[in-house]
């Protein structure tokens, strides 16, 4: 019973992570690719 209580309130925080986590890699992911356009606008400037 104790496990049955503890996995249910331990589910919804374990997949509230994996959406937390996916949303970083996406913002780490967009901040990439701004510092990828700006490296190609400056090396088109020189």
């Amino acid at each position: 019973m104790k496990t049955y209580v503890l996995a249910t309130l331990l589910i919804p925080l374990l997949l509230a992570g994996c959406n937390t986590v996916e949303g970083l890699g996406k913002d780490v992911e967009s901040g990439g690719e701004e510092i990828q356009d700006a490296s190609e606008h400056v090396k088109d400037k020189m």
